[in-house]
């Protein structure tokens, strides 16, 4: 579909559950990590059986609007295309194209809306970069989602080479900016975080330079706010992880789904 938000063509993939042929249901938001696309979660995290059990409609979007060409954009893997950071970008070129954190939590929202059988409850989840996005969203849209939960996320980027690389280039060099876009430094400053679920792999090659998932349960414990983190023994940093907990993930949404 044409995208206000990006000005491009945009791609997300989605599975109606049985329950979706006669009634409305809730909707789950799956944002993908560095380098992916609309399709990783759909074809190797193995969620339908359990949506489909729980009566879960799944969007999975793109992680980066495609087809720009902007300088750069195609250099590496943790900045530009499948790097969008689910963010809205304030730096040239990117500021045009890069408007992911709109697409994700208004424009497709009432896209979704428009054409599918969805009610009014939501919830998002994601992985590493999504797993980051999944917890921005949250907080800075309070009350949208019932619940959050990620695999592996990126909790504090304004501390990690991914989230400063990214940063600085999309929102400039004034490191107060980046502050909107971190989910400890969202929780330091008073935002509410939604009943939120994180599972983290302890032999994730990522985990103690990138991920920093102790910042946000310090934050959390900081404001008094509930958070459940996961430590998974042996577990790294791909789907396979994803793929042996996504139904844990599936029916702990579906509780809150249902509140």
């Amino acid at each position: 579909h044409d995208s206000l938000s990006t000005k491009t063509k945009m791609e997300f993939s989605i599975f109606l559950p049985p329950q979706a042929e006669t009634e409305n249901c809730p909707v789950l938001y799956w944002l993908s990590g560095l380098t992916c696309t609309a399709d990783n979660f759909t074809t190797k995290a193995g969620a339908q059986r359990y949506a489909a059990e729980h009566g879960i409609i799944i969007v999975a979007p793109d992680t980066s609007p495609r087809g720009t060409d902007l300088p750069g954009e195609h250099d590496s893997y943790d900045l530009g295309s499948g790097a969008g950071f689910y963010l809205n970008a304030t730096q040239k070129p990117w500021s045009t194209n890069y408007n992911m954190f709109d697409y994700v939590t208004d424009e497709l929202p009432a896209l979704i809306k428009e054409h599918f059988p969805i009610n009014d409850r939501a919830s998002i989840s994601g992985h590493s970069m999504g797993g980051h996005g999944a917890l921005i969203c949250a907080l800075k849209k309070p009350g949208m989602y019932q619940s959050v939960s990620a695999f592996s996320p990126i909790c504090a980027p304004t501390s990690c080479p991914w989230g400063q690389k990214a940063f600085s280039a999309y929102l400039g060099e004034d490191e107060k900016s980046w502050d909107l876009w971190d989910s400890c430094k969202l929780i330091e400053q008073g935002s509410t975080l939604a009943p939120a679920f994180i599972d983290q792999g302890s032999k994730d090659q990522f985990l103690t330079d990138q991920l920093f998932p102790d910042k946000l349960q310090e934050a959390c414990d900081e404001k008094n706010q509930a958070v459940t983190i996961r430590y998974q023994e042996d577990y790294d940093h791909s789907y396979y992880f994803i793929a042996s907990f996504i139904g844990e993930h599936l029916a702990w949404h579906h509780k809150h789904l249902l509140d």
